[in-house]
């Protein structure tokens, strides 16, 4: 880890129990990092993009019945430059990643009325440094549309499970059904509000639930990767070069993206497969 105290004092954080909570539990979070006006804000990007993307080919992924997932450029999100910048978000990237960390993901999941439980999973295959050295080298952060609440499918994660090994599961991310009832015992629910941020190691075993209400439930996803995690190859992020050179030095030492002169919607290159089909508890 490479948390100083010096990084605290400056931000007024403690990243020591922020990391030692990711480490112990595989997520942690910040309460109110944001103003409910920035985060409704956030909603309304995520579900102008998601009508743009859905009507396109490859524009939206199923992960699940009724439940979706949309790559977007940075400046689909009026909020970017504030997320990548906010003192939290950044500290914890440095604090786990190292201080070349690398932005190569933004992103939402949305799930509406009708979605199902999804298969326990993990995001990708867990490397040698994770599951050998119990060091996590890659972020995913989350930041909720909407005030969640039991009948929105909430986020469901088991505790600690970033450090199991997995090469033997399905795809490496898909643990056998027979294994599930262990993940259901460790199963905490997330209920975050509109404000929240949550950083977790996407290798920690989680699935959304069953979401009964008529209200779509958007989470903005920004990946983040130490340098030679390689999930940059997953994704094409471009931003135009009026857009980069009005970007803080911050953002423009970590953002790994193309600068291009028209912006081109993305095709999503990461189709988790298996979170096609719904599930159902066991």
């Amino acid at each position: 880890m490479t948390t100083t105290a010096t990084q605290e004092t400056r931000s007024g954080y403690d990243f020591s129990a922020s990391v030692e909570a990711l480490q112990r539990e595989g997520i942690t979070g910040l309460k109110s990092a944001f103003s409910r006006e920035w985060a409704e804000t956030m909603r309304e990007d995520m579900m102008t993009a998601f009508w743009s993307a859905i009507q396109r080919p490859g524009g939206a992924v199923g992960r699940g019945p009724r439940r979706w997932y949309v790559e977007i450029h940075p400046q689909d999100f009026s909020g970017f430059v504030d997320l990548v910048t906010h003192p939290w978000v950044a500290g914890m990237c440095e604090a786990v990643l190292g201080p070349d960390y690398q932005i190569v993901e933004i992103g939402f999941d949305v799930p509406f009325q009708g979605a199902k439980y999804q298969p326990w999973h993990r995001d990708f295959p867990s490397p040698p440094e994770t599951y050998v050295e119990r060091r996590i080298t890659s972020l995913a952060f989350n930041l909720t549309g909407v005030d969640v609440t039991e009948d929105m499918g909430p986020f469901e994660i088991a505790p600690g499970t970033q450090w199991l090994d997995g090469r033997e599961w399905k795809h490496e991310m898909f643990p056998p059904k027979e294994r599930w009832p262990e993940f259901q015992e460790l199963a905490t629910r997330k209920y975050p509000k509109l404000g929240d941020v949550s950083c977790r190691s996407a290798l920690t075993i989680h699935r959304g639930t069953e979401h009964a209400s008529p209200i779509a439930r958007p989470v903005m996803v920004l990946g983040v990767d130490a340098p030679g995690a390689g999930h940059a190859e997953l994704h094409d992020m471009m931003v135009t070069q009026d857009y980069f050179d009005a970007l803080p030095v911050l953002v423009k030492q970590h953002l790994v993206c193309r600068v291009v002169d028209e912006l081109i919607p993305v095709t999503q290159k990461h189709d988790i497969e298996g979170l096609v089909m719904g599930s159902t508890p066991t």
